[in-house]
């Protein structure tokens, strides 16, 4: 018997090992190993000056994250032009305090935001074998599943109004704008199309005359809102909701985005065509997690610094 079963025996004990390990670096440490991703996109009038802009998304906040809700806070210190906020602020309904807590120093500069699912909805728990085989069968929130049933309702409200109150701007399927260094900045968005909240038919109709930069903001990227935005000459759109696939496989990539986009776009900078119209695309990689699934690997959770230059 000992023949025969020894090596099996070594070698699922050594596999369990490297699972056991695996697991601990992804929730121990690049859960918690928070970075800052800086990208240049040519999308300004000829001669104007750079702006910073601050990109941060899918922060799922869950009451006792003090490393993230320092790193957060710290991220004033990039001075921004202005804040874009793609949504899922929430993975705990008691962290609206802390939530708040951690955007404050972001606050005080200019923002816009949109929110996603668990901005409205508390997470459930799952098994993450079946949620896989859902996102590659094309099940992504409400668009191919049921509609959920005894789901936890998150104060969203609170925090919505604490944005307001600081200034940002809600672009939950409208418009709005900003002024940045002598730059009118214009943006159409959208509530979350995971959740089949979007109404792009309320907010069509392109760019605004007069605007010297018009951005699309969602906070999923599905392909009906970046084909509607593109197909009406937005030149850059910005939504997070993927977490850059979360459990990624070193030098292949991600498996699943969560929604219909592709997985080689699942974060980062990349392009959007429709036609003869393409607009730039990014999607976040998000610094937070479901409060079920605390793991990240190969994926760091970040936020994004966008330099907007002059076009070529």
């Amino acid at each position: 018997m000992r023949a025969r079963y020894g090596v099996p025996l070594k070698v699922t004990a050594v596999g369990a090992a490297v699972g056991a390990a695996g697991l601990v670096y992804a929730a121990g440490f690049e859960a918690r190993s928070f970075r800052l991703r800086r990208i240049t996109i040519p999308v300004l009038p000829h001669g104007a000056r750079p702006l910073r802009v601050l990109q941060v998304s899918d922060i799922h906040m869950v009451s006792g994250q003090r490393k993230k809700r320092a790193w957060l806070q710290s991220l004033a210190g990039l001075r921004p032009d202005f804040v874009v906020n793609t949504g899922d602020n929430l993975s705990d309904p008691e962290a609206v305090p802390e939530l708040l807590d951690a955007l404050g120093p972001l606050m005080e500069f200019p923002g816009v935001y949109v929110f996603g699912s668990n901005d409205y909805y508390g997470p459930k728990l799952r098994n993450p074998v079946r949620y896989l085989l859902e996102k590659t069968q094309g099940k992504h929130g409400l668009n191919g599943n049921a509609p959920a049933v005894d789901v936890v309702h998150n104060p969203w409200e609170p925090m919505r109004d604490a944005f307001d109150e600081a200034g940002w701007l809600n672009l939950s399927n409208t418009r709005g704008r900003l002024k940045a260094d002598g730059l009118e900045i214009a943006f159409t968005g959208l509530d979350d199309p995971h959740i089949k909240r979007d109404r792009y038919a309320e907010v069509a109709g392109g760019p605004e005359t007069g605007a010297d930069l018009s951005i699309g903001v969602v906070h999923a990227p599905y392909l009906r809102s970046l084909d509607a935005f593109t197909a009406d000459g937005y030149p850059l759109i910005l939504a997070g909701h993927t977490h850059g696939g979360q459990l990624c496989i070193p030098f292949y990539g991600a498996l699943v985005t969560n929604c219909d986009l592709d997985t080689d776009r699942v974060k980062g900078l990349s392009g959007h065509t429709v036609g003869e119209q393409r607009s730039y695309l990014h999607v976040s990689a998000g610094c937070g997690t479901n409060r079920y699934t605390p793991v990240r690997f190969a994926c760091p959770p970040e936020a994004t610094l966008l330099t907007l230059t002059p076009r070529d």
